[in-house]
């Protein structure tokens, strides 16, 4: 799509200013121009336009040469120079994927002073890693980290890039695959290639759940994809591996953006990372309060294991988001998963099947959750919560 303005039309009346949500439009010279770096082709302009004089257009996309693209790129995410766990199982996949095409892995790392990181994920599956290393790329900002993987995609040209379905993931990976207008598939469970099409096959819940879909990118590169932490193994260490560290210099107008951080407010709450967790103690609409999280805060202490809700009690304000485990949360993998008070809708199962043990409480007999559950107690979770706690202080 392309926006633009017919001169001979405009009158210079500034409604179109009024109706940008963007602040995209100002008038010079008794005539509207439009910044394309700002606007979003929302439309808003043209309908408030009285003499036509806006017009957006569909543009023709040159059709991309399919064969000019090769290997797979991994988004190495990383907090305060601290490569996330979720890259570890894409590398595994990655190498997976590699082999069944013969081709390279790659690996992508942005951030301030992260050069030494970069041997991590060779040792983890990497034959290349591409490092940008400037002191604006310290924390997270979307523009700059979104301009320079368009800029080393483009450059590189790679075919497949898996990124994390993380928070940063899915806001850095959207705008990219709108930029290089190709397609991307979300949250996805499984990835495999079409060996006869050289295509990625990737497969992601739909319909809450109920469906398992493929979809494809046939005409478009790269394809694109997020997955979801714990879906997948961890690739090993192994540190006799060799490969290629990069380092690219990026132009410094793409290093800008128009957002700054101003403060970064770290939240308090439970210490255990609810992803990483061995154990989850689980409440839901069942625990029936704020308060009553209290007494899975005391079992989890117990047993040094992370607190995860359902989106009801999170949607119920009783739990902070970044607990909830499900389709709209995070998915966990741990140990043993403890669900007090969940009933067991299909969303929330997505999030915690894959636990090794699954221990249900509930009052209803007939909950979902119990079909799916290791060991199943039929009974009132506020007695038999206290009393898990009290027997396990006495044996830990």
């Amino acid at each position: 799509m392309a926006i633009r303005i017919i001169l001979e039309k405009c009158t210079g009346c500034s409604l179109c200013i009024k109706t940008c949500p963007f602040g995209a439009i100002k008038i010079q010279d008794k005539k509207a121009i439009i910044d394309l770096s700002k606007c979003n082709l929302c439309g808003a302009c043209v309908d408030s336009c009285k003499f036509g004089a806006i017009l957006i257009e569909k543009t023709t996309l040159t059709k991309v040469n399919l064969n000019e693209y090769c290997g797979i790129w991994v988004f190495a995410e990383q907090k305060k120079s601290l490569i996330q766990p979720v890259v570890w199982e894409l590398l595994a996949k990655a190498r997976e994927l590699a082999e069944k095409i013969n081709t390279e892995v790659s690996a992508v790392l942005l951030g301030f002073k992260i050069k030494e990181k970069a041997k991590e994920l060779i040792y983890r599956g990497a034959d290349k890693v591409y490092v940008v290393d400037d002191e604006s790329l310290v924390n997270f900002l979307d523009e700059p980290y979104t301009n320079i993987l368009i800029n080393l995609i483009q450059k590189y040209k790679p075919e497949i890039f898996l990124c994390g379905a993380t928070s940063i993931g899915r806001a850095l990976i959207s705008r990219v695959a709108v930029k290089l207008y190709t397609g991307l598939t979300a949250d996805c469970t499984g990835l495999d290639i079409d060996l006869e099409k050289r295509i990625l096959l990737q497969t992601r819940p739909a319909f809450g759940g109920n469906i398992m879909a493929t979809i494809i990118t046939p005409f478009h590169r790269p394809q694109m994809a997020t997955v979801r932490h714990k879906v997948f193994a961890s690739s090993k260490e192994d540190r006799t591996r060799k490969g290629q560290i990069i380092e690219e210099s990026i132009d410094g107008i793409l290093l800008k953006g128009r957002t700054k951080i101003l403060e970064i407010i770290e939240e308090i709450g439970s210490t255990v990372n609810l992803s990483e967790a061995d154990i989850i103690v689980s409440g839901g609409r069942g625990v029936g309060s704020k308060e009553n999280f209290k007494i899975l805060e005391d079992l989890a202490k117990v047993l040094n294991a992370g607190v995860g809700a359902s989106r009801a009690a999170v949607d119920n304000g009783w739990m902070p988001y970044s607990h909830q485990v499900g389709q709209t949360g995070k998915t966990v993998s741990p140990k043993i998963y403890i669900a007090c008070g969940i009933s067991g809708q299909i969303q929330h199962l997505v999030g915690m099947q894959s636990s090794k043990i699954i221990v249900a409480i509930n009052k209803d007999p007939d909950a979902p959750i119990f079909k799916i559950a290791t060991y199943g107690v039929v009974g009132d979770l506020f007695e038999i919560v206290p009393a898990l706690t009290k027997k396990f202080k006495g044996v830990l």
